[in-house]
């Protein structure tokens, strides 16, 4: 995240400095020859500023695609556990209760496991 923040903070400054030494050239008191001058200068330096520009952008959308990528796999990776774990806890639950009532739970778990079995395989797709 720090170094999205350092990106914009850069791009900002060049882009704030080339506007500040634009308007300096237009207010300062000098002739027109010369300001006429300085801008041609400034006008012909801005094809390698926005070259500087765009080059720190695309490696700072880079970054943030690449760390986002990164954050989106972590999240589905825990989903996927989460799931698991769900699914186990819920066939301990079903083994229970079989024990307890074994010909009327028997059909319940059956299902559990099918909707599970689907789920997993919905993932996998």
């Amino acid at each position: 995240m720090s170094n999205n923040r350092s990106g914009v903070f850069i791009g900002g400054f060049m882009l704030g400095a080339t506007i500040g030494a634009l308007t300096g050239l237009l207010v300062a008191p000098r002739t027109g020859r010369e300001t006429r001058q300085l801008l041609k200068k400034s006008a012909d330096a801005l094809p390698e500023l926005a070259e500087d520009l765009s080059t720190t952008v695309q490696i700072q959308a880079d970054r943030l695609s690449a760390n986002a990528l990164k954050n989106w796999d972590d999240t589905l990776e825990r989903l996927r556990e989460a799931i698991a774990s769900g699914i186990e806890a819920s066939q301990r639950e079903s083994q229970t209760l079989q024990r307890q009532n074994p010909v009327e739970v028997e059909s319940v778990a059956t299902r559990r496991v099918e909707n599970s079995d689907s789920l997993t395989q919905h993932q996998d797709s």
